[in-house]
């Protein structure tokens, strides 16, 4: 029998099987890394004829980690009832898999009974891509930090001058017409994508504690600067992302003062999650977000609070015609909810984009049923085990990448936002050491992984900064307008990745060589290769020298 026969896995409908298409379907087979077969080939065809008439395609050993291999084809289809079952050819032996597991023969007389099934292709049931990730590049600004945009309004609030150390409860003044004035300069990074954290009515700086959806905070403008900084980065050929917390609200929201004021007697009872007849914010007895009183918890599971929650979501596309939602602690909430906005949201504006803040692995939201993708934290973790504390090597870090791109389907995978750092995390930065060559070596590598490069505001001219409040530091202008090697170094990684077809849409191969991680990118016309040296040591590759902890890259066409 096949070696390790018992690591052999593949499920129908799922990240093993999945349409990228109406008419193309992507099949994985997952064997033990141990297992080599001289030939593996799904044996495929449509629904109904397929015991008298079917076609074999070979799969190709497309990824490995430390236990298993996978091998991959794409078919086109000219039946989008697909039936098929794996044949593999093993030392002079012939073996098949199908849902009986693995047999030495098969009847495909009765192949209805045992074959795998993708019983039908519906297009709505299709993850497509969204159309505008291919080329973005991300760059997302905590809002109060980034850039005060009006001088005359009531700064009354600020508790800190731009550049001085800030706490968990600073305010710094930056607003939205800040941001629609460095417009020029995040597209000069090369960035053409803004998110922005939260911008509705909060009394924190962060505005993850929101008491009116509709409202834009007082502090950071209104209605009409919104609508301006959507307009102004469109007629710049970008986009703009907001986030949406529907997770939980502000205690000070109308519905949860009412809950407050009226207990179980409020029509907004039930709209939160409350363990008693009343709220109480002292013994905390409803779900909240964490451990904190002032966020409590929507109860999404309530048709009404679905209904307003989607409503907010669809208000802002309509008002201001933004292009995607950040979803906040997307992972606490129903699955019924997102389903429901997903398809609302969808029908107004097919466009635009929901990425979940999910910080695990988050297959069940990524069916094509909830989310287009999620913030890759997994890679940032990945990236920080590699280049910062060095808990693996080069082959230890293409296990690992290998491993996170079988997680989901292919089109999931091209809009995964892969992000070194956020305003949840230290800079990445910080957790090199301040070493500007693996910071940049870490960037390279989210521009040519599978999915959409994310610049945390700052990074380009090397902000450093710890956790929470620290990495929400004030931008440092004076730093912007000197550029540099670092800013300089990812203005041309952002470039390359929004020009080169490879990069956008080319099948990629992970491995090591040596000590030296190799990334290659393909499609029919390009090739692309990222060499990452993250040693002490100088290397070679192809006959170039890469310096310690640095990367060299090759493109070559056809």
């Amino acid at each position: 029998m096949l070696p390790h026969e018992d690591a052999i896995l593949h499920a129908s409908d799922s990240k093993f099987c999945f349409a990228v298409s109406d008419d193309e379907v992507v099949l994985r087979l997952r064997l033990a890394r141990e297992c080599v077969p001289d030939r593996v080939e799904a044996v495929y065809g449509g629904k109904y004829e397929y015991a008298e008439r079917r076609e074999s395609a070979e799969m190709k050993r497309a990824f490995e980690d430390g236990l298993f291999a996978w091998y991959t084809v794409r078919l086109k289809l000219s039946d989008v009832r697909l039936v098929y079952v794996f044949r593999l050819a093993y030392e002079g032996r012939i073996y098949y898999f199908s849902e009986d597991g693995l047999t030495e023969d098969y009847d495909f007389s009765l192949s209805y009974y045992n074959s795998f099934q993708l019983p039908y292709i519906n297009p709505i049931d299709v993850l497509h891509r969204v159309k505008w990730m291919k080329n973005a590049v991300f760059y997302q600004i905590f809002v109060d930090r980034f850039n005060i945009g009006r001088r005359d309004k009531d700064m009354s609030y600020v508790t800190v001058k731009w550049g001085d150390p800030v706490n968990a409860h600073s305010f710094a003044g930056g607003d939205i017409k800040g941001i629609t004035e460095k417009l020029d300069y995040i597209k000069s990074v090369g960035a053409n994508a803004v998110y922005l954290t939260p911008v509705f009515k909060a009394p924190s700086n962060h505005k993850y504690d929101i008491e009116d959806y509709k409202t834009i905070d007082p502090a950071f403008g209104t209605t009409d600067d919104i609508k301006e900084l959507v307009a102004q980065a469109h007629a710049r050929g970008m986009y703009v992302v907001l986030d949406a917390v529907f997770n939980h609200c502000s205690s000070r929201i109308m519905q949860f003062r009412d809950v407050l004021e009226k207990g179980k007697r409020s029509r907004y009872f039930d709209w939160f999650v409350i363990h008693g007849d009343r709220a109480d914010m002292q013994s905390l007895n409803y779900e909240c977000f964490a451990s904190c009183p002032y966020m409590p918890k929507w109860n999404t599971s309530n048709p009404e609070v679905a209904d307003f929650l989607t409503d907010i979501a669809l208000y802002w596309i309509k008002e201001a015609d933004i292009d995607g939602w950040r979803l906040d602690v997307s992972d606490e909430v129903s699955h019924a909810f997102w389903r429901k906005m997903r398809l609302s949201v969808k029908a107004l504006k097919p466009e635009c984009v929901l990425i979940g803040e999910n910080w695990h692995d988050a297959g069940s939201y990524l069916a094509g049923d909830q989310f287009d993708s999620i913030m890759n934290y997994a890679f940032t973790k990945a990236a920080m085990d590699f280049f910062a504390f060095g808990k693996f090597g080069a082959k230890g870090m293409a296990d690992k990448l290998s491993s996170l791109l079988m997680r989901n389907g292919d089109n999931v995978n091209f809009m995964m936002l892969n992000l070194l750092d956020s305003h949840d995390t230290h800079r990445f930065l910080t957790r090199v050491g301040g070493d500007r060559r693996k910071l940049l070596s870490a960037f390279a590598l989210s521009v040519f992984f599978t999915g959409v490069p994310f610049i945390y505001y700052g990074t380009e001219i090397a902000m450093e900064g710890g956790y929470d409040p620290d990495c929400r530091r004030t931008m440092d202008w004076e730093r912007a307008a000197k550029r540099g090697e670092v800013f300089d170094t990812v203005r041309e990684l952002a470039e390359l990745r929004r020009n080169s077809d490879a990069l956008r849409d080319g099948d990629i191969a992970v491995r090591a060589e040596g000590e030296l991680l190799i990334v290659t990118r393909r499609t029919e016309r390009e090739t692309a290769v990222l060499a990452v040296n993250n040693t002490p040591n100088a290397a070679v590759f192809e006959g170039e020298s890469i310096p310690p902890f640095g990367y060299r890259i090759q493109r070559r066409w056809l």
